[in-house]
C-alpha cells in the first residue's frame, strides 16, 4: 500500500481527536468515503457512498447517525487541522510588506429540491441565484511542498515531488444559522468572525461581493475589491464658489474610466503613480490616498484607492485598503484571495458534494463542511507526499488531489491500514432496548389524570 494511504488515514484519526468514541470511526468512514471520490459515484447520496466503501449495512447506519446526530462541531475539527499542519512544518505562510493575507469568501451548495430552505447563492453558468446552502469561508494562505524539485523512477512511471505550491488552510467556517433570510446574514458574521480572529500581522481580503462600508467598520485591516464604477470623495471640502449653500461632501473621484448613456465618463486624476515587474510583465498602478465612500461626509475614516493595470487582464484591479503600503503589496496581498476558490473546486467537482441527499437540520450543514474539510486534506496530502501515478500510462505525473482521489477509489475499506484504538466501535448495552416493530412503534400520549397512581 502507498505511502498517501497510510498518511491520509494518519491524518484522518488525528483530526478526529475529541470526537466521542464510536461517533469518531463513523466520522473517519464518512470522510474516507470523501476523499476516495465515493460520493461523486453516488452524486450526493450518503448510503450509496458508505456502502460503496465495503461497509457492512450496520457500519453505514452508523456513519449516517454520526453525520446526522453525533455530539461533534466543525471547528473544532478545524482546529485539530490547523494544530497538524502547523506543526508537521511543511506549510509556510505567505507575507507580503509584513502582512499576512486571510482572504473570505461564500459558496453555495446547490440544494434545489430543499424544502424550507430560503437561502440562494448566485451560479455564474445559469446567470442567476438558485437555491444552496450557503457556507462563508475563512482562510490562511502559505505554500506547502518541498523546496526543491525532485523525480525518481517507480513502477508505475516517473514520480515527482512537486515544488512550493499555493495552499489555503481553513480557518473558519460559517454556516447558515435559523434565523438567517438572506446570503448577507451569512456574509456578515464572516466579516465578524474574521475580523475578530485577525492578529496584528494579518490582513483580511475580500472579493467584489462585500461591501466595503460592512467590512471597513467590522475589520481592523482590509483589502476589497471594487467594481469597476466605483466612485469615492476627497476627504476635505471644495473652495467656496461665493454663492450658495457650503458644501457638506468632497469632490466625487472616478477612479476608473466609463461611458454612461453614450457619454464618457473621464476618470480622476490620480495622486501618485507606482509600477514593477512580475515574471517579466510590467504592471503600474495608480492610487487615490485618503478618500471616503461617496456616501460618507468630510471626517469620515478614510481609505487608499488603487487601480492596477496589469496587460494580462482585460480589466484593471480596483482595490480599496485601509493599510499604508506600496500598490505593489496590495496588489500581491489580493492575489493570495485566490487560493480560498480551490477549497469549494475540489469539495463539489472533486468530490461529488456539488450537491447532496441529506435533509435532516444538522446533516444539509455538516455534510458541505466536511466536504470542504476533506477536500483541504486531499490537497495537503496529494501536495506533500510522493507522487502516486494513475497508471503505467501516466509517466510525468504531478502531485494533484485528482490524482490521489482515484488511488484511493481502488480500496475497500477493509484493506485501509489499522487504525489506531480510540476508532471503534462503541460497545453500548443494548439487550434492553426493543427492536423490530416494537422498538419504533408509536405509542398514543396519555390522558391527563391516566396512568397516574390515584392517593386512597
Amino acid at each position: 500500500m502507498s505511502q498517501p494511504v497510510y498518511r491520509i488515514c494518519n491524518l484522518l484519526e488525528k483530526t478526529l481527536k475529541g470526537v466521542p468514541l464510536g461517533t469518531n470511526l463513523g466520522l473517519f468512514q464518512l470522510q474516507f468515503a470523501l476523499v476516495s471520490g465515493r460520493f461523486l459515484e453516488s452524486r450526493g447520496a450518503v448510503f450509496p457512498a458508505l456502502d460503496n466503501l465495503g461497509l457492512e449495512a450496520d457500519a453505514v447506519r452508523r456513519s449516517s447517525a454520526a453525520l446526522r446526530k453525533g455530539r461533534w462541531e466543525t471547528q473544532e475539527l478545524l482546529d485539530n487541522w490547523q494544530e497538524i499542519v502547523q506543526g508537521e512544518g511543511y506549510f509556510t505562510p505567505h507575507c507580503h510588506g509584513g502582512y499576512r493575507p486571510v482572504p473570505c469568501d461564500l459558496t453555495g451548495f446547490r440544494r434545489p429540491e430543499l424544502k424550507g430552505n430560503p437561502a440562494k447563492h448566485f451560479v455564474a453558468e445559469v446567470g442567476k441565484a438558485l437555491p444552496a446552502i450557503i457556507v462563508g469561508i475563512a482562510v490562511a494562505v502559505g505554500s506547502v511542498g518541498d523546496l526543491e524539485d525532485s523525480c525518481h523512477e517507480g513502477s508505475e512511471g516517473v514520480i515527482l515531488h512537486g515544488s512550493k505550491r499555493r495552499f489555503a488552510l481553513p480557518r473558519l467556517l460559517i454556516r447558515w444559522e435559523q434565523g438567517d433570510t438572506r446570503e448577507a446574514d451569512v456574509q456578515t458574521r464572516l466579516i465578524e468572525q474574521a475580523g475578530k480572529t485577525l492578529t496584528p500581522e494579518e490582513v483580511a481580503v475580500f472579493d467584489a461581493g462585500f461591501s466595503l462600508a460592512e467590512v471597513r467598520a467590522k475589520t481592523p485591516r482590509f483589502v476589497v475589491r471594487l467594481a469597476k464604477n466605483a466612485t469615492v470623495r476627497r476627504n476635505y471640502l471644495p473652495p467656496y464658489k461665493g454663492c450658495g449653500r457650503h458644501s457638506e461632501y468632497g469632490e466625487i473621484v472616478r477612479p476608473l474610466a466609463r461611458t454612461r448613456a453614450g457619454k464618457l465618463l473621464e476618470a480622476t486624476a490620480c495622486d501618485a503613480t507606482f509600477g514593477w515587474e512580475d515574471e517579466g510583465i510590467r504592471l503600474r498602478a495608480e492610487v487615490w490616498k485618503d478618500v471616503v465612500l461617496s456616501e460618507d461626509k468630510v471626517g469620515a475614516v478614510p481609505v487608499n484607492v488603487v487601480a492596477v493595470f496589469d496587460p494580462r487582464y482585460k480589466e484593471p484591479w480596483l482595490l480599496a485598503t485601509n493599510l499604508e503600503v506600496t500598490a505593489e503589496v496590495v496588489w500581491r496581498l489580493y492575489r493570495d484571495r485566490w487560493a480560498v476558490e480551490h477549497l469549494p473546486l475540489v469539495a463539489k467537482p472533486m468530490l461529488g458534494c456539488g450537491q447532496a441527499f441529506v435533509f435532516g437540520e444538522e446533516s444539509r450543514l455538516r455534510l458541505p463542511e466536511l466536504a470542504l474539510l476533506s477536500g483541504n486534506m486531499l490537497s495537503y496530502v496529494a501536495a506533500t507526499c510522493c507522487t502516486v501515478a494513475t497508471g503505467f500510462w501516466d509517466r510525468m505525473c504531478r502531485a494533484t488531489c485528482g490524482r490521489l482521489r482515484r488511488v484511493l477509489n481502488r480500496l475497500d475499506f477493509s484493506e485501509l491500514p489499522v487504525v489506531g484504538e480510540q476508532l471503534r466501535k462503541k460497545a453500548s448495552v443494548t439487550s434492553h432496548l426493543a427492536t423490530g416493530v416494537e422498538g419504533h412503534r408509536r405509542q398514543k400520549a396519555p390522558k391527563a389524570g391516566q396512568g397516574v397512581l390515584q392517593s386512597a
